[in-house]
């Protein structure tokens, strides 16, 4: 018993779990690809699911800047930032769906005492609308597009929400759905849980890929840890 319990003590230094957003903890892409779609209309060109691909896990900026690109209008990029932003969150408002075993996770996490932190590649503006369908009480930090320089591939997201907590990424889980999002988490140093939504994601050395939240524990997420 003694023994099972140095071997447990050897990976139970879990500082922070980080949550993503869109498509991991809410079902949003739906209605980002739905919220595409009609500014596609307005600058009178066509989306599909191909197209929403190529923004995932990706800025606002990027993501104007494609459509436009993608449409041939000469549409500003802040009119159409502003289209998008506008259109989400008037639909957030009507609720958001927690992706399955998100919540339950999620106060899994939070009863052993674990700091959480939601961070993501979103707007402020989208992640509060959000937030106040899940809760921002259930969260210590949230880190958006609008607290850094670079988004997500980039590593500072998740080095921020670190450096928010006063913790070590190295010691940090973070919970994602895109290969930017894991990219992110990645070169910060942190371990990641994949959940792929609409681009795969391939297994590697501290990181666990899984169909589901539902199929994750705070043990499981424990485990990804290297040994202190």
């Amino acid at each position: 018993m003694a023994t099972e319990r140095a071997g447990r003590s050897e990976t139970m230094d879990m500082q922070a779990v980080f949550f993503d957003m869109d498509g991991l903890l809410v079902d949003t892409e739906t209605t980002w690809l739905e919220i595409e779609s009609e500014v596609m209309a307005r600058l009178g060109g066509t989306w599909t699911p191909d197209h929403q691909v190529h923004l995932l896990g990706g800025s606002m900026e990027l993501a104007v800047r494609y459509m436009l690109s993608v449409s041939g209008s000469g549409e500003s990029v802040e009119t159409v930032g502003r289209w998008m932003v506008s259109g989400m969150v008037e639909r957030l408002a009507g609720g958001v769906r927690v992706m399955p075993g998100a919540s339950e996770l999620l106060d899994a996490v939070r009863d052993e005492g674990v700091p959480v932190g939601l961070v993501t590649s979103s707007l402020r503006e989208i992640a509060d609308a959000v937030l106040k369908g899940v809760g921002r009480d259930r969260f210590d930090i949230v880190v958006t597009a609008d607290d850094v320089e670079r988004t997500k591939p980039d590593p500072e997201p998740y080095l921020t929400a670190a450096r928010l907590l006063g913790v070590q990424p190295v010691r940090c889980v973070v919970l994602e759905d895109s290969p930017n999002g894991v990219a992110a988490a990645t070169a910060a140093g942190c371990a990641v849980v994949a959940v792929p939504s609409l681009l795969p994601v391939e297994e590697a050395a501290g990181r666990l890929v899984v169909p589901s939240l539902e199929e994750v524990t705070v043990d499981r997420l424990r485990a990804l840890l290297p040994r202190a």
